[in-house]
């Protein structure tokens, strides 16, 4: 199971968070695995050790995933989660207040983008914490 957080804009405008994971409901040879997403492109990016990127929504519908280095992420609410390397970041907070990060530790953030194509199911399954709150997205 890969933890994901999905990032989302509520009906204010807010980004909001919740934690999950990514399904993996299918396997063979001992293996678990997810549904096949189709995507739009595939990107990589690195941040130098302290980098930090102020106040932005997400350009596009996206996962964001973490080789290295580990991030603080804000909402504007002071609402703030960590992303890990084997972390899945779901941005969808593509309107609205967005959101911000810093870099944190000694290693740079190396990540690959992900763009979903339209319409794609991402997998993403909230914690048991969110869907008590009817906060699921697929």
């Amino acid at each position: 199971m890969f933890r994901c957080v999905r990032i989302w804009t509520d009906r204010e405008g807010n980004s909001e968070f919740e934690e999950g994971f990514v399904e993996l409901p299918k396997g063979d040879r001992g293996d678990a695995l997810s549904a096949v997403f189709k995507s739009a492109s595939i990107s990589f990016r690195e941040t130098a050790v302290g980098g930090a990127y102020e106040w932005h929504p997400a350009p596009i519908r996206q996962f964001v995933l973490t080789l290295s280095g580990k991030l603080e992420f804000e909402t504007k609410r002071k609402e703030r989660f960590t992303i890990r390397p084997g972390d899945i970041l779901l941005a969808e907070d593509t309107t609205g207040s967005g959101h911000r990060w810093k870099l944190l530790g000694d290693d740079p953030w190396r990540r690959a983008y992900v763009i979903l194509a339209d319409g794609i199911q991402s997998g993403f399954v909230a914690s048991a914490s969110h869907e008590a709150k009817g906060q699921t997205n697929g």
